[in-house]
């Protein structure tokens, strides 16, 4: 008896230990997604799956997920480190009346966005609402028609964000906001167009934002924000050969009346024009360096006002 409850126990042992082994087998270091496919498949090239809630079960971390054809693919909830790539078709994310891409991965991760036009359809709430994971990056995508920010940080600890060749616009809330409430976020923006949102860029408290050569334009707020709610936290932001134009409120504004933080704003070779309000103003806590080769024409006020500090090149 006691010989065949012992044989019992390792046979169950036995297919314990293979169904875990199956399990992490099943996780594939790339997986693909069709408009034509089905989430019950192994997300394989000749087996793909249908969205990428389905493909990101699959998928291995530090893995990759790729669009086969056009498709929309559903918005998706991000744990781990992983690249999702849309490059060469129409890969969609439809998120009406929630959030495109929610990334809430461990402290360590990295995950990278590519190829994606992320469409909330004017009742979405956010485009892409980061919780928590090491870096993000964004690579040549399209994100519109939010009623909140296109996207947005705000969250614990140290952060990356990197925005390259993407389109942000027509969302009601700002276009890209960055905080975090310990550590740092630093963020990259490089030939980025924030068109028709609230804030173009919004740096908040305990923020570093660089951007370059990027279209900031057409917003029903300021086009460049940087302010910080708490003392002891400060919003840092660099634009350099950009355009600031036709925004409802300031082209460039430091500080923020209520607020105890301390803002930065240095700006080099921009074109800050036609904006509603002063094409440069400083509020309360707020700060401005300029390189004096901006133009800063066409505005309900022109010029940098008194309280502007001139920096020469490489000073």
């Amino acid at each position: 008896m006691n010989k065949f409850r012992f044989t019992l126990m390792a046979l169950a042992i036995m297919a314990f230990t293979l169904m875990i082994s199956s399990s992490a087998q099943a996780q594939a270091t790339r997986t693909w997604v069709s408009g034509v496919g089905d989430d019950a498949n192994p997300c394989s090239r000749t087996a793909p799956c249908k969205t990428f809630a389905g493909a990101i079960s699959k998928t291995a971390d530090c893995g990759e997920i790729d669009a086969l054809d056009p498709g929309g693919f559903g918005a998706v909830t991000i744990t781990k480190s992983i690249t999702i790539d849309g490059t060469g078709t129409l890969a969609g994310i439809l998120a009406s009346g929630t959030t495109g891409v929610i990334i809430n991965a461990p402290s360590d991760k990295v995950i990278t966005l590519r190829g994606l036009s992320i469409n909330g359809a004017c009742t979405g709430i956010r485009g892409i609402n980061v919780l928590q994971a090491a870096r993000l990056n964004v690579e040549d995508c399209v994100i519109f028609r939010f009623t909140q920010e296109g996207i947005l940080v705000n969250k614990s600890g140290d952060f990356a964000l990197h925005v390259r060749n993407s389109v942000i616009r027509d969302n009601t809330g700002d276009g890209v906001s960055v905080a975090t409430s310990s550590g740092l976020v630093r963020a990259n923006l490089n030939n980025v167009s924030l068109i028709g949102d609230g804030n173009g860029l919004h740096a908040k408290s305990n923020s570093r934002v660089v951007a370059r050569n990027c279209e900031i334009s057409n917003n029903t707020a300021n086009g460049v924000f940087a302010d910080a709610l708490t003392a002891g936290q400060n919003a840092v932001v660099r634009v350099w050969t950009s355009n600031i134009s036709f925004n409802a409120g300031n082209g460039v504004a430091s500080g923020n009346v209520g607020n105890a933080g301390a803002a930065a704003v240095e700006i080099g070779q921009n074109q800050i024009n036609n904006n509603t309000g002063q094409g440069v103003i400083i509020l309360t806590g707020g700060a401005v360096n300029t390189f004096s080769n901006n133009s800063i024409l066409g505005n309900g006020t022109d010029g940098c006002p008194v309280g502007c500090t001139n920096s020469a090149p490489g000073s």
